[in-house]
């Protein structure tokens, strides 16, 4: 008796486990993600027009030194001018960070992340939001692979470049 009731009730309890639910016909089985929606304006005119005319604003790369991320305090001034722009037109840049070709793939996309997140932490530390700003890093891709001595000084860098120009 003992016996029957358990199987029942085993029974009963994959049956109810087994039960489906309805999806939405529009979804699909690999439904995608909602389109995410900018919260940044785009570049006017006007904005376009004050970053070709102001000299800070011209300025878009950190140079940083051999195996370092760490910002110099000579790009204060055109950091300051960057996070003053954005803030005024809210609008989003990218950080795109660089490395020379020198050591590995993986070290190199790592370096060229830590210094495309350090300039994002400094536009953060001006008041930017984490909206509008995205860090990326190229490691050693966009790097001249034949460069030797300070030629390769180029290729340490982090630029700023804004979203939709």
């Amino acid at each position: 008796m003992k016996q029957s009731l358990l199987a029942t009730m085993l029974m009963s309890s994959i049956i109810a486990g087994c039960s489906s639910t309805d999806l939405k016909e529009s979804m699909g089985l690999n439904a995608p993600f909602p389109e995410l929606t900018s919260q940044t304006a785009q570049l006017t005119p006007a904005a376009m027009d004050e970053l070709a005319s102001n000299p800070l604003l011209t300025e878009r790369s950190i140079y940083f030194g051999f195996n370092k991320y760490d910002i110099k305090s000579e790009y204060s001034d055109m950091l300051a001018a960057h996070a003053e722009f954005i803030s005024k037109y809210n609008v989003a840049v990218s950080i795109n960070g660089n490395a020379d070709f020198r050591g590995s793939h993986e070290y190199n996309l790592s370096l060229g992340q830590k210094r495309s997140v350090a300039v994002g932490d400094s536009l953060n530390s001006l008041g930017i939001g984490n909206n509008n700003v995205e860090t990326v890093s190229y490691g050693e891709e966009n790097a001249n692979q034949e460069c030797t001595g300070s030629a390769c000084d180029q290729d340490r860098r982090a630029d700023i470049v804004y979203v939709g120009e």
